[in-house]
């Protein structure tokens, strides 16, 4: 069997990157973002994406990078209040967004996954999320038919790696990595350590090796973290 690792996010990429490809990027925010295989995206120069995020990243970081090439063509997200260029793009008719309810794109990415076409969720019923799609009456309650989705790339990001695949997140850098790594016809991530197999705990594997297709370790992480801010005023009241 060929060996999964791979030296860098460049070779880990070799042969799988095509123009109008659907990539599923993990992370929430800034956190637990492949950061290294969205670098080597870019680089590659592909373009006419469809990438499922629950965000964009910002303006100079994360999956921001691919918007200011260029090189995506729709978002399917929950939240992009943090990307100046992406609202420029959206409202000037150059990117196409489909949001979703912030659960129902993780059951969305989960169901996909496990292989489950459609399933019915009361969230959004009434609402601009519910247009165009079916809406049923189960025991006198309205429920809206959402799809699963998948994708023909997910890269995911996690603490620890071992030689099959397996993998471990911390804390809430997980987020959304577990299910899309489930979800894409090809699967990569990309390491903080890469240990050799056997030496992660067993009972406390969070993706199987099974999914993980190729995997390398980063070589660097900025793990840039998100401030809160308040104004000057609120800060006088506080005091």
């Amino acid at each position: 069997m060929a060996s999964k690792v791979q030296t860098t996010a460049a070779d880990a990429l070799a042969g799988v990157l095509t123009d109008g490809m659907t990539i599923m990027a993990g992370g929430f925010g800034l956190c637990g973002i492949p950061e290294n295989l969205i670098a080597a995206i870019r680089d590659s120069g592909v373009r006419d994406l469809t990438v499922v995020s629950n965000n964009c990243g910002v303006d100079d970081f994360g999956l921001g990078l691919l918007l200011a090439g260029g090189q995506i063509k729709k978002m399917i997200s929950s939240y992009v209040g943090e990307n100046k260029l992406f609202a420029e793009l959206y409202l000037s008719g150059k990117l196409e967004l489909e949001f979703n309810p912030q659960g129902t794109l993780a059951e969305r990415i989960r169901a996909g996954g496990a292989g489950i076409p459609a399933f019915f969720t009361k969230t959004g019923v009434g609402t601009l999320v519910a247009e165009g799609k079916e809406v049923r009456e189960f025991d006198g309650e309205l429920y809206v038919m959402e799809r699963g989705l998948t994708c023909d790339l997910a890269i995911v990001k996690a603490y620890k790696g071992d030689h099959a695949g397996n993998l471990v997140y911390r804390r809430t850098a997980r987020n959304f990595n577990p299910m899309m790594a489930t979800a894409g016809k090809l699967t990569i991530a990309e390491v903080e350590e890469l240990v050799v197999t056997g030496q992660l705990d067993k009972d406390n594997i969070h993706t199987p090796g099974i999914y993980v297709d190729r995997l390398f370790e980063g070589a660097h992480f900025e793990k840039r973290i998100e401030q809160r801010t308040v104004s000057q005023a609120e800060q006088v009241s506080a005091s």
